[in-house]
């Protein structure tokens, strides 16, 4: 395997403790759109995220249309899209955490100058740059250095589409096989091994301990190289990446 000289992260639920509350504000929206399409359906948020983890709420809509057979004008769509993030951003400025070690270990890898250090999220980019300033890990990346398939791409995406990843590695200037990611979700981690980059499962934003052993094992059905319950495992799993 070539030497490893670039880190990408994503960020919602593996910096940032952001999933659940994105979605319960997501949840909110998700239920005006069913009720103006006549849809009987109603969505809490860990319901939502049951079904739509790793992606964005363009995704959630796009998917929304498929599964109940409605379809939004590209204004309409792209009206949600705003206004969702307007309320995510609103929620995660107020309460967003960051993961259990994620700090503590950013801090470290800052200061050893090991390895370059990106953000690479299907969220939109103003989510993302309030999720990773709220926690303090704004700092450790360069501006242009945090990438959002929502945002960032000439044609928004998401992931498990490896768009994303791809158009990282291009204007960071590395190959995908010089990077490591690091993913929590089923969407994510697809879309990074799609795009040939060497994946860590991290899952430690699961409480449950039978909920995180099926996420892990899932994930790694889907390419993932190794797992990460935490973060302070973050150095023997890179190791263990770089020795394959």
């Amino acid at each position: 395997m070539p030497k490893i000289v670039e880190l990408l992260f994503d960020c919602d639920n593996t910096l940032v403790l952001s999933e659940e509350l994105a979605f319960e504000a997501c949840a909110e929206l998700a239920n005006e759109i069913l009720a103006k399409y006549g849809k009987s359906a109603r969505y809490t948020g860990p319901e939502l995220m049951q079904d739509f983890v790793g992606q964005n709420f363009r995704g959630v809509v796009t998917g929304m249309e498929t599964k109940y057979d409605f379809t939004l004008s590209d204004e309409e769509r792209e009206g949600y899209v705003k206004a969702e993030e307007d309320r995510v951003i609103k929620t995660l400025k107020a309460k967003a955490q960051p993961c259990v070690g994620a700090n503590e270990e950013l801090e470290k890898l800052y200061k050893s100058k090991k390895y370059g250090m990106a953000v690479v999220s299907s969220s939109a980019l103003r989510r993302v740059v309030a999720s990773v300033e709220k926690v303090d890990q704004a700092k450790y990346f360069p501006k242009d250095h945090i990438f959002s398939a929502a945002s960032s791409l000439p044609k928004p995406t998401t992931k498990p589409d490896p768009a994303i990843y791809l158009f990282a590695c291009e204007k960071i200037g590395v190959k995908p096989s010089e990077c490591c990611a690091v993913e929590d979700s089923k969407s994510g981690t697809l879309s990074a091994v799609r795009a040939g980059i060497p994946t860590i499962a991290y899952v430690g934003s699961y409480h449950d301990p039978s909920k995180a052993k099926e996420v892990a094992d899932m994930l790694v059905s889907n390419g993932a190289k190794v797992v990460m319950n935490h973060w302070n495992e973050f150095e023997k799993c890179m190791a263990e990446i770089e020795a394959m």
